[in-house]
């Protein structure tokens, strides 16, 4: 019988793959969530670069977000929260595994590693991103590492990069969870190239013949000032603290600048145990050796960041309830013992 039932609507596969001359595409295919990495993405995306690894016919990879709005929103941080809170944490940590597992091989894949980071880049956006050999960004690029704004701590080799970043603007961006444009990414190491969004079609038709270095180079160009260079002096003496009341107390030394006072304020306003444990996470990765260790030392972070008390509340408050009103244990910075952020930093079963 026909006519009766509609006819199901075909399921749009979450990653797209495709092979055009020397060039692999990577298409990230969930626009409506910005393109918010699942478990099963992450998966195949590691198998398809894994095959494309050993594929002499395939030169050059390219990483895309399907959509207007951005390459990557992050992670599904909703299933995070319910495995928080009704779960016991073993999902969460099997997507972390094979998600920090997925970082590393982009790290050292063999072949240009092309990210157009063009939109909204976040959170585990970064990750998929930023460790790749060729990363873009454009007029319309937003990066940023906004987990302690919801009581986690940055991972996916992001304490890696930022502990790189000149001066301390790392721990600046990572304390405050703040967004950087196209300037400002290639000045803090998350970026190399500027290219306007109208060459990008371009540009990938390019890819599919030439070497990324050669057709990257047609179409970059000067990329915009980077606002954080301006302010190395007084972020860098600020952040030169080696505690959060310390940086605090820098940050406000000086009333006539509304930057710094304003920058005290938002580092107030997030999870004052994330905030403190990010800090230490930064100090502790500068001493080791490589992104795999670093992305190691993320994982035991991040699966007692799990079971805490503030990422559950900081998603309610942000993204179940939407109140904006997170009440955080401890409340301030001053109440964080290093008892506490040791914690973080040990062994998981």
């Amino acid at each position: 019988m026909t006519g009766d039932v509609p006819e199901a609507a075909a399921v749009e596969p979450e990653v797209v793959f495709s092979r055009r001359g020397r060039l692999g595409e990577i298409a990230l295919n969930r626009p409506r969530a910005i393109n918010a990495l699942t478990h099963g993405m992450v998966t195949l995306i590691q198998n398809q670069l894994d095959e494309w690894a050993g594929d002499p016919d395939v030169a050059t990879v390219v990483l895309v977000g399907r959509g207007e709005r951005g390459l990557c929103a992050g992670g599904d941080i909703v299933s995070l929260y319910h495995d928080a809170t009704s779960g016991d944490g073993a999902a969460s940590l099997a997507f972390w595994r094979d998600e920090y597992a997925l970082n590393a091989l982009i790290d050292g894949f063999p072949k240009p590693y092309v990210a157009f980071m063009d939109g909204i880049v976040l959170g585990g956006g970064i990750g998929v991103s930023a460790h790749g050999s060729h990363r873009i960004v454009t007029e319309r690029s937003k990066l940023g590492l906004p987990e302690t704004g919801i009581g986690f701590i940055p991972d996916v080799g992001a304490t890696w990069l930022l502990a790189r970043a000149p001066g301390r603007l790392g721990a600046h961006l990572a304390l405050t969870a703040a967004s950087v444009r196209a300037g400002d990414a290639i000045e803090v190491g998350l970026a190399d190239s500027f290219v306007p969004s109208e060459r990008l079609p371009d540009l990938l038709v390019a890819l599919e013949t030439t070497d990324a270095d050669a057709a990257i180079a047609l179409f970059a160009d000067t990329p915009p000032d980077a606002e954080l260079a301006a302010d190395r002096g007084w972020i860098d003496a600020a952040y030169a603290a080696d505690t959060v009341p310390g940086i605090l107390a820098n940050l406000r030394a000086d009333p006539q600048n509304e930057k710094a006072l304003a920058t005290a304020d938002t580092i107030e306003q997030k999870s004052p145990i994330a905030v403190a444990v990010t800090l230490e996470s930064l100090d502790r990765v500068a001493a080791l050796p490589d992104l795999e260790a670093a992305l190691e030392q993320e994982l035991r972070v991040s699966a007692h960041a799990l079971l805490s008390h503030d990422f559950a509340e900081g998603v309610r408050a942000q993204v179940i309830d939407k109140d904006r009103n997170p009440h955080w244990e401890p409340r301030s910075a001053s109440d964080v013992g290093q008892a506490q952020i040791d914690a973080y930093f040990t062994a998981v079963g």
